[in-house]
C-alpha cells in the first residue's frame, strides 16, 4: 500500500476493514480502512465510500473535534483507502502496536456495563455536538450507533461515514435496523432517533432492543437527576411520532446544555430537619402499603411501558404508585417489590384519558403495556413539559 505498512485487522463494516497501519516515512500509527473497488452488481460501496468523503470535505469548512479526522484518501490495486485517527486503547491509553491493542470504541466500553452519570453527560454532549456540525452542514449520517462512536485522546467522536448524504435528497432505507426509526425516514430525526438510542445504551448498558426498559436501573435512575435528564431526552429523542421528535442535533444538543441538573447539597444544620421529614414520609408510605396490601407474600419487580405517549403515572387498586420520596412513578419504568398477585391497573397521563389495563396477576405477567389510540388533548404530540 504506498506510503503505509498494513500490520493487522483491528475492525470490519459492512463494506470493508480497518487495519492497524503505520506511516513508512514517520512510522506514525494509524488506522486504514480498505474497500474493495469494482465489485459487480448495483452497489458500489467504493464508490459510495469515495462520493461520502467528497460530500464531507464540501460540506464541512472545519475539521470537528467530535468527528474522525480523515488524514488521506487514495487507491492501490483492487482497494480504495482512506487514512483516519486511530482509536484510543481499550485498556487505557494511545492507540498501539502492542499485540492485546484493541480499538476503544464505545460499544466495547459498553461490554463492561454502564458509564457514569457524569461520564454519561459528557459523552452525551460529545456525539451531538459531532452529529449537530454534520446536519448543520445538510448532511445526514444515517448510521449512529455505539460501534460507529471511537474514542480519541480519551475524546468521543463519530466515524464511518459510508453512507452519509445530503439532508435535501431523497433517501433510501440504508442504515442499522435496530437503530432506524419506525417510520423509516432516513433523515435528521432519523439520526436523532438513532443517537437517543446510543445515549440509551450509555445510561442503562442495555441494547437498543430492550428500549424503553431501564431493567434493574430503574431505582437509580429515580434517584439521580442527571440519568432523570438524560432519560426525558432519549425519550423524545426516540418518540414514535417523527415530528414529536427533535427536529435536528442542534436543538437536541440544546436541550442538553440549557442546564445540567445537580444533586442538592443540604447545609448541616437542615439535616436533622430533613431527617425526621423522611422519616414521617417513610412512616407514612409503610402504614399505607400495610391498609392497601396486608397480605404480603412473594414480592416481584414488574416494568410499565406506555405507547405511544411516556411518562404516565401508574395506579394499582386505585392506589398510586409513589416512589420513597413521595413523587408518582411515570412510564416507561421497573417498579420493584410489589406484591405478586392480581391488581386493577390504570395509566393516567395530563393530556390523555385514563387507560384502564384491566386486572393483571403480577404472578404470570412482569410486563405491562398500554396503548393509546388517541391523540393527546393540545398540541399534537407534545410532550408534558418538565
Amino acid at each position: 500500500m504506498p506510503g503505509f505498512n498494513l500490520l493487522r485487522p483491528i475492525g470490519k463494516g459492512g463494506f470493508g476493514e480497518v487495519w492497524l497501519a503505520t506511516n513508512r516515512t514517520t512510522g506514525q500509527l494509524r488506522a486504514v480502512k480498505l474497500i474493495a473497488a469494482g465489485r459487480a452488481g448495483s452497489v458500489d460501496p467504493a464508490g459510495r465510500e469515495i462520493t461520502s468523503i467528497v460530500r464531507l470535505e464540501a460540506n464541512l469548512r472545519h475539521q470537528h473535534p467530535n468527528l474522525v479526522h480523515i488524514h488521506h484518501v487514495d487507491q492501490c490495486p483492487g482497494y480504495i483507502f482512506f487514512v483516519m485517527d486511530l482509536a484510543d486503547d481499550l485498556r487505557g491509553g494511545a492507540g498501539s502496536a502492542d499485540p492485546d491493542y484493541r480499538p476503544a470504541t464505545l460499544e466495547s466500553r459498553l461490554r463492561a456495563g454502564p458509564l457514569e452519570p457524569e461520564e454519561c453527560w459528557r459523552r452525551t454532549g460529545e456525539l451531538l455536538a459531532g452529529l449537530a456540525a454534520l446536519h448543520d452542514a445538510g448532511m445526514v449520517h444515517r448510521d449512529v450507533k455505539p460501534s460507529n462512536c471511537l474514542f480519541v485522546e480519551g475524546e468521543l467522536k463519530l466515524a464511518d461515514f459510508g453512507l452519509l448524504t445530503e439532508a435535501n435528497r431523497q433517501m433510501s432505507r440504508l442504515g442499522t435496523v435496530n437503530y432506524m426509526p419506525p417510520d423509516g425516514c432516513m433523515d435528521t430525526r432519523a439520526d436523532v432517533y438513532a443517537a437517543g438510542l446510543t445515549i440509551y445504551e450509555m445510561t442503562t448498558g442495555l441494547p437498543a432492543t430492550c428500549f424503553p426498559s431501564l431493567g434493574e436501573l430503574a431505582e437509580k435512575f429515580s434517584d439521580d437527576p442527571i440519568l432523570q435528564r438524560l432519560n426525558r431526552l432519549v425519550l423524545r429523542a426516540c418518540h414514535s411520532t417523527a415530528h414529536v421528535r427533535f427536529e435536528n442535533a442542534r436543538e437536541m444538543l440544546g436541550e442538553l446544555t440549557r442546564a445540567k441538573p445537580t444533586k442538592p447539597v443540604w447545609s448541616f444544620r437542615h439535616r436533622g430537619w430533613i431527617g425526621i421529614c423522611l422519616a414521617c414520609l417513610l412512616l407514612a408510605v409503610v402504614l399505607m402499603v400495610v391498609h392497601q396490601w396486608p397480605n404480603r407474600g412473594e414480592r416481584v419487580r414488574v416494568s410499565f411501558v406506555t405507547e405511544p405517549f411516556f411518562e404516565a403515572t401508574i395506579r394499582l387498586d386505585d392506589v398510586q404508585l409513589l416512589k420513597s420520596d413521595g413523587t408518582p412513578y411515570t412510564t416507561p419504568v421497573t417498579v420493584p417489590d410489589l406484591p405478586a398477585r392480581s391488581h386493577h391497573v390504570v395509566f393516567q397521563h395530563l393530556s390523555l384519558p385514563d387507560l384502564d389495563v384491566g386486572w393483571v396477576d403480577f404472578r404470570e405477567t412482569r410486563n405491562v403495556e398500554g396503548h393509546w389510540n388517541s391523540e393527546p388533548v393540545g398540541d399534537a404530540g407534545e410532550l408534558p413539559s418538565h
